[in-house]
């Protein structure tokens, strides 16, 4: 993003980065995994390692990328601390001794600048960077990004999961098809010319495409239950027989409802949702975040067109 990186606790560091963990390990293996915490080392460095470490850098270096580039050119504030992050980033590299770095082509400098040219004056064997492309969310257009409500979340289920990997557009599959499955490129160009002769429609490719990421994460079984799902709710146009139960106090604040349901991972995402139209009550839309529920009898209430929950009315 083009503004100042926010900063945050290291209490709230912790708590991200054990999340971050847990998603790491649905793809790491878990015995041959070690996390370390960089405030370890980063804690101790002095001031005089610090301006050694500095002077090893230019402005001019800094200022070439693209979003200090745009924020100086349009007069907007840039910080000195800003500048520390690829300095610290490249030092968490030396001091792990690192051979590898895999990142986004964001962190390019950060990887092949900042961290090789640090461990060269330290005199430790600079790390190779595996620099890979940027995915797109599910609009398709923008970086995945769960601030952006765009993103599909690793330890979603695999009937979200799958759903939401229908939802991108058409023209973003090819990015999906070389930065997320395991196909080998001869599988990509074959699928992009079956597609692009009118041999294959691309919402059945879309389909094999959703079910290739599911079963990454899921295995194959999962993944095809989550196929039927979808046929079942989306294709035919049905309700889950399976969704959750929800008893309900009359009288409760739709946004409170959402988030208590896990229908919304926050307010400010319920009031987004609920904004946006995509919030259903049975057959009534309901936008306005003041809106008090009371039921009566059971009635669905649908997110989005992949989340359901049957409220009913709490006795007591």
């Amino acid at each position: 993003k083009d503004k100042v990186r926010s900063q945050i606790s290291l209490e709230q560091a912790r708590l991200n980065a054990k999340t971050y963990a847990e998603q790491a390990l649905r793809i790491l293996d878990p015995e041959r995994t070690r996390f370390e915490y960089n405030d370890t080392w980063l804690s101790e460095i002095s001031l005089q390692d610090w301006i050694e470490l500095s002077s090893l850098f230019t402005v001019q270096q800094f200022l070439t990328r693209e979003t200090f580039r745009k924020r100086f050119d349009q007069g907007d504030p840039i910080y000195l601390h800003e500048f520390y992050y690829a300095i610290m980033q490249g030092y968490d590299a030396y001091h792990l001794r690192a051979d590898v770095q895999i990142g986004g082509s964001y962190q390019l400098f950060n990887i092949i600048t900042a961290a090789r040219k640090l461990m060269e004056a330290k005199g430790v064997k600079p790390n190779i960077g595996i620099i890979l492309g940027i995915l797109p969310g599910t609009d398709g257009v923008v970086k995945m990004s769960k601030s952006l409500g765009n993103h599909i979340p690793l330890e979603s289920t695999p009937e979200d999961m799958y759903g939401k990997v229908m939802s991108i557009p058409d023209q973003a599959m090819g990015a999906y098809f070389r930065l997320v499955t395991r196909w080998t490129p001869e599988e990509i160009a074959q699928i992009e010319g079956g597609m692009a002769e009118g041999r294959l429609h691309p919402r059945d490719v879309k389909m094999r495409l959703a079910r290739e990421i599911v079963a990454i994460y899921h295995g194959e079984q999962a993944a095809a239950r989550a196929e039927e799902h979808f046929k079942h709710v989306f294709q035919q146009q049905q309700a889950p027989e399976d969704m959750p139960q929800v008893p309900v106090k009359p009288g409760t604040n739709v946004v409170d409802l959402l988030v208590g349901a896990g229908l919304a991972a926050s307010r400010s995402e319920a009031r987004r949702l609920l904004k946006q139209g995509g919030v259903h009550l049975g057959d009534q839309t309901v936008k306005d975040p003041a809106f008090a529920v009371s039921v009566e009898e059971p009635v669905v209430l649908r997110v989005g067109k992949r989340r359901f929950a049957r409220l009913v009315p709490r006795s007591g």
